[in-house]
């Protein structure tokens, strides 16, 4: 027994594509034989849109499975030329391009900025193009980012304002067919495109070089071949030394060889010449303003002759450039001018400023420690004058050369009387002795013992007595002796200063600076600036920097705008 077969019933629904005035669909019936079945399916197929004509995607895109109606040779004949595409079918195409959902929020406000009312993203798009506008172009989208922008917050849109945003679909495989002749006419499209713009952006990179970078290179190079004068330059070094003596300290001698010793005052020498105060010597005495001011020199080398001193004080320190050499102490000048005589007597009269300043250094102090120590010799020399002459003040006064001279000779003589006086009395005691002593005898004897002794009283009186002009013996030999002690400690302090005033002038001499000239200045024969060559790759390197800096700062900043 066979069973008949049937067909499933199926549900469909329209698209929104589709006119609402589309025939409906036939209900599914069941059919007697498979014959009649196959075709009441096919002609539903062939009527009705299927679930996957919907908006809701199968995963087969586009591809349509339908079986096309073969057309007949005598209705392909007929056909009439193909009809101008209807906006489904533009939209439909549109919708296979693979748009983003960027891409066509982005030409829903362009569309908008253009005062069109499209329908979807899609219908945005096609307006554009029938108006004529490329909704993708970058200037465009330029325009809307700079013209969209709300200037006040109050300005800014709404959320319910913004365009709704259509997601797009998975992009699947095209189905279109690309020949290589296409293939290779769209390659060699975009190849050209590339080299024009290649082409373009170099050429404005040339020409941007060539205004920035080379045609200030040529000014400047110009200037330094044709237009600079030519400066002679004079060199010279010198060295500040001073007189250590041999018998310096360990710790002075370990720096005594070195540039150590005189770092200060080569640095202090350093800074003073090219100071406005060695500018304004020199120009008192050379003229360094009248020589820069002459014709033959350049406008840019060249100042005016009732300059100020700040405009000649710049244009001298780039002529006169020195340098300090801390490890060997020698001081470098180098000396330049617009003739080599010029240069060579500025050099000298400047090292001759530099040998005034650096006896200047120390010429206070010396002055100061010799004038001390002379002042204490000349006070202590005077002061033992004075003690000098009150001892023969007092000697020419009391009439007495010598105060012990004198006692011992006093002494001398009472020594003698006394021996006398004691041979006088044995004398006279003899003579009383005997029962009949002879009187004249006694009496002479008597006489000369009163006199010994009036002689021995007076030769002690002359002693301890004071006279009415001289005083007395003691006290003349008193004030001699204070006299001579003065004398003798005014005599210690005389050869104290001596020993003084002698160690303050060798430490004044051990303390003079000399300047010793190791390289002499020399009137050059060649002109020594200006270095054309190197300037001008200078100059190069330069501009060259500047112009990449400003490039690099530019592309950065278009970048974050």
């Amino acid at each position: 027994m066979i069973t008949k077969p049937k067909a499933k019933k199926y549900r469909l629904r329209r698209s929104e594509g589709q006119s609402a005035a589309a025939p409906k669909p036939a209900p599914a019936q069941n059919v007697e034989t498979p014959d009649a079945t196959k075709a009441a399916v096919t002609e539903l197929l062939q009527t009705e849109p299927m679930m996957f004509a919907s908006s809701t995607d199968d995963g087969f895109g586009k591809q349509d499975f339908r079986p096309k109606p073969e057309a007949k040779p005598a209705e392909v004949e007929a056909q009439t030329p193909a009809a101008p595409q209807s906006p489904a079918d533009m939209i439909d195409a549109i919708r296979r391009e693979g748009l983003t959902g960027r891409q066509l929020r982005m030409a829903r406000r362009v569309a908008q900025k253009q005062g069109l009312a499209p329908v979807s993203d899609y219908d945005a798009v096609r307006l554009l193009r029938e108006k004529g506008i490329d909704p993708f172009k970058r200037s465009n989208m330029l325009e809307l980012v700079m013209r969209d922008g709300p200037e006040d917050a109050s300005e800014a849109p709404s959320k319910d304002q913004l365009p709704s945003t259509v997601v797009s679909k998975p992009s699947l495989p095209s189905t279109e067919v690309i020949t290589e002749d296409r293939r290779a006419t769209d390659i060699m499209a975009i190849q050209r495109d590339i080299a024009r713009r290649r082409r373009r952006r170099a050429s404005l990179l040339a020409i941007r070089m060539m205004v920035f970078v080379m045609l200030p290179t040529f000014v400047a190079g110009y200037y330094y071949y044709a237009v600079a004068t030519p400066m002679y330059a004079t060199k010279s070094e010198f060295i500040i030394q001073t007189a250590e003596p041999s018998s310096a300290g360990q710790l002075g001698g370990l720096f005594s060889g070195t540039g150590l010793a005189t770092s200060q005052d080569s640095i202090t020498v350093q800074g003073y010449l090219q100071s406005r105060d060695a500018m304004l010597r020199l120009n008192e005495d050379e003229g360094f303003k009248t020589h820069f001011s002459q014709e033959n020199v350049d406008a840019l080398q060249r100042i005016e002759m009732d300059s100020t001193n700040e405009a000649a004080y710049s244009l001298y320190k780039k002529h006169v450039k020195i340098g300090y050499d801390p490890a060997e102490g020698v001081i470098k000048m180098e000396v330049s001018a617009a003739d080599p005589e010029t240069s060579a007597a500025f050099s000298k009269k400047l090292i001759t400023y530099a040998e005034e300043r650096v006896d200047e250094l120390t010429s206070r102090l010396r002055g100061d420690q010799m004038q001390g120590a002379a002042d204490s010799r000349i006070e202590a020399e005077a002061k033992m004058r004075a003690a000098q002459d009150r001892i023969v003040e007092l000697q020419e006064k009391l009439g007495v050369l010598s105060p012990e001279s004198e006692v011992q000779a006093i002494f001398g003589q009472i020594t003698q009387l006394e021996s006398e006086l004691l041979t006088s009395r044995i004398s006279l005691q003899q003579y009383l002795a005997n029962a009949r002593p002879n009187q004249a005898k006694v009496s002479a004897e008597e006489n000369k013992i009163a006199e010994l002794q009036k002689l021995i009283a007076e030769y002690r009186g002359q002693l301890t007595e004071s006279n009415a002009n001289t005083g007395s013996l003691a006290r003349i030999s008193g004030e001699l002796m204070v006299a001579q002690g003065d004398l003798a400690m005014r005599q210690e302090f005389l050869a104290a200063a001596e020993a003084q005033f002698e160690a303050a002038r060798l430490e004044a001499n051990r303390q003079v600076r000399y300047l010793s000239v190791g390289v002499s200045p020399v009137a050059p024969d060649e002109p020594t600036y200006p270095r054309a060559f190197e300037n001008t790759i200078l100059a190069f390197l330069i501009f060259a920097g500047i112009y990449l800096m400003v490039s690099l700062t530019a592309s950065i900043l278009r970048e974050q705008v």
